[in-house]
């Protein structure tokens, strides 16, 4: 096996230039996004690992302005009850979660109400697993960053939307046709920013060298 050289070390691969460049994009363009990207950043989705290569994904698609916006609406509801029935506490915390997820934070914004889970992407995707299946998450995870790496390869934006598992218990849910035995584990919106976020900083101080 060949050494990394010192020359190597001083310049990103193609891979790193797109890992150091994907940023969580909330706002996008109308423009939609072709069928053919959609499906080709999901094969990127499907490549990634899983336990015992059980490949437990299954990916449902919106792409309908109107009916983003519907499940946004009442997924946004369904999230705002949910934070009145809980304590003092979590109401503290549900009500400044609300706040950013309707861009509150930096004054009223009328389109967030149209979609406040969205953010008006044009597409879509709920994550899906087997309920019986614990390695679920972590396998979601890994496949739903292969998902935004490949569509910041292909000039798109994405941003992992947590909201989205509240689906389950709206009235659009049935719309998916999400069989009993599957669960909604994440949400990822896809586009054409409309926005360029600054890279937040990175923690420094959080390797440690065993041996």
């Amino acid at each position: 096996m060949e050494r990394t050289t010192a020359a190597q070390l001083t310049r990103q691969t193609e891979t790193e230039k797109t890992i150091f460049a994907r940023r969580a994009v909330r706002t996008y363009k109308a423009d939609p996004v072709e069928r053919a990207l959609i499906e080709r950043v999901l094969d990127a989705g499907r490549m990634a690992p899983s336990a015992m290569n059980r490949q437990p994904w299954h990916f449902y698609i919106l792409t309908d302005t109107e009916t983003i916006k519907l499940f946004s609406r009442q997924i946004g509801a369904k999230v705002f009850r949910e934070t009145l029935h809980s304590g003092a506490a979590a109401l503290a915390k549900g009500a400044k979660e609300i706040a950013g997820l309707l861009h509150l934070s930096h004054g009223l914004d009328l389109h967030a109400f149209q979609d406040p889970v969205f953010h008006g992407a044009p597409v879509v995707v709920f994550i899906t697993a087997p309920r019986d299946n614990e390695w679920a998450p972590l396998d979601i995870g890994m496949c739903a960053q292969n998902i935004m790496l490949s569509a910041q390869s292909l000039g798109l934006s994405s941003c992992p939307v947590g909201f989205g598992k509240f689906v389950e218990n709206t009235p659009a849910y049935e719309r998916l046709m999400i069989p009993p035995s599957e669960q909604v584990q994440l949400s990822i919106i896809i586009g054409y920013s409309d926005e360029t976020p600054e890279p937040h900083p990175r923690r420094q101080d959080n390797l440690s060298f065993i041996d």
